[in-house]
C-alpha cells in the first residue's frame, strides 16, 4: 500500500509541473508600452528607476552614462532649450497639461486632486489659480518670461488651497487643508497629498537644474532647510528625495511631461523619464 501511494504522489507532482509549464509557454509576454506624444488620453506606461526611454539616444545622449555634477551640467545644457511662454498663455497651456482624463471640460487640481472646469479660472474662490510649486518669491523670479512661466511646474491648484501654501517649503508634517485632499501644512512647510508628492519633489529638482543662475535669473538651488524666504532656494531636500522613492511617475505625469515638450515649451523634465537621476545627483 505505501509504494502505491508514493506512485500516486509521483504522478501527481508530475502533472502539476507539467500544468505549471504548458501554462507559462501559453501566457503571452508582457512588453512596455512607449510614451505617446498626443493631448488627448494616451497609454503611458509608468516609468521606474533604471528605465530607458525613447529618448535616451537622442534627447539625452550626452546625459546618459553620467553621474553628479557632470549629469547636472549635461541636463542644464539639453533642458535649457526651450520654447517660453508669456504669463498669460500658461493658462490654456495648463488646460492641456492638466486636463482630466476622464473629462476633457476639466483639469485636476495638484494638491487637492479635485477635477474642475477649465472655464473656472481665476482669483475668486471656487476657482483654479496658476500656482508656482517653486515658490516665485524664492528668488524673486515674478511672473516674468522664464521661471515665472515654465510650466514644468506650474500647476492649476485651489485658489483658497494656493493662498494657504503661500511659498512655504516642502516637508512632512502639519494639520490638516481644508479642502487640500489631505494635504497637510504648519507655520513653515507644505505637504502635499501622497499621490502627487513625488510630482513636487521632480518639479523642483528640475527647477534647480534647469535655472542655474547664467541667463540672468537666480541660481536656484534645493537645501535641507525650511523657511527660504526670499532666497533661491528651496527645502527640503531630503524630503524631496524620499518623496521621489516614494510617488514614482505615473500615466498622468508622463502625459503631461509629453504635452509640453510636444506642444509648448519643447523641453522634458529629465526626472520623471529618469527618476533615478534625483540620487545620482543629490
Amino acid at each position: 500500500m505505501l509504494a502505491i501511494r508514493m506512485r500516486t504522489r509521483r504522478r501527481k507532482a508530475v502533472a502539476f509541473a507539467t500544468a505549471a509549464v504548458l501554462t507559462a509557454l501559453a501566457a503571452p509576454a508582457l512588453a512596455a508600452t512607449p510614451a505617446t506624444a498626443t493631448t488627448a488620453e494616451p497609454a503611458v506606461a509608468t516609468v521606474t528607476a533604471g528605465s530607458t526611454t525613447d529618448y535616451d539616444s537622442t534627447y539625452y545622449k550626452n546625459a546618459v552614462g553620467k553621474t553628479g555634477p557632470a549629469l547636472k551640467s549635461s541636463l542644464h545644457t539639453i533642458i535649457s532649450s526651450q520654447t517660453k511662454l508669456s504669463y498669460s498663455a500658461v493658462w490654456d497651456a495648463l488646460k492641456a497639461t492638466d486636463q482630466d482624463p476622464n473629462n476633457s471640460n476639466n483639469v485636476i487640481l495638484l494638491y487637492s486632486g479635485v477635477s474642475r472646469a477649465k472655464s473656472l479660472n481665476g482669483g475668486n474662490v471656487g476657482n483654479w489659480n496658476r500656482e508656482h510649486v517653486w515658490a516665485k518669491s524664492h528668488g524673486d523670479f515674478g511672473t516674468s518670461t522664464g521661471p515665472g512661466t515654465d510650466i514644468h511646474h506650474l500647476r492649476p491648484t485651489d485658489v483658497q488651497v494656493n493662498s494657504i501654501r503661500g511659498n512655504k517649503d516642502f516637508d512632512n508634517g502639519g494639520s490638516a487643508v481644508a479642502n487640500g485632499g489631505g494635504s497637510l501644512t504648519d507655520s513653515d512647510s507644505f505637504e502635499p497629498r501622497n499621490a502627487v508628492k513625488g510630482d513636487v519633489a521632480r518639479m523642483i529638482l528640475y527647477m534647480a537644474v534647469r535655472y542655474e543662475g547664467g541667463d540672468g535669473w537666480a541660481d536656484l538651488e534645493p537645501n535641507n532647510n525650511v523657511n527660504n524666504g526670499s532666497n533661491p532656494y528651496m527645502g527640503r531636500l531630503s524630503v524631496l528625495k524620499a518623496w521621489n522613492e516614494q510617488d514614482p511617475p505615473d500615466a498622468f505625469e508622463q502625459r503631461r511631461n509629453q504635452v509640453i515638450y510636444d506642444s509648448y515649451q519643447r523641453n522634458r523634465n529629465p526626472f520623471i523619464d529618469h527618476p533615478e537621476w534625483v540620487e545620482a545627483i543629490w
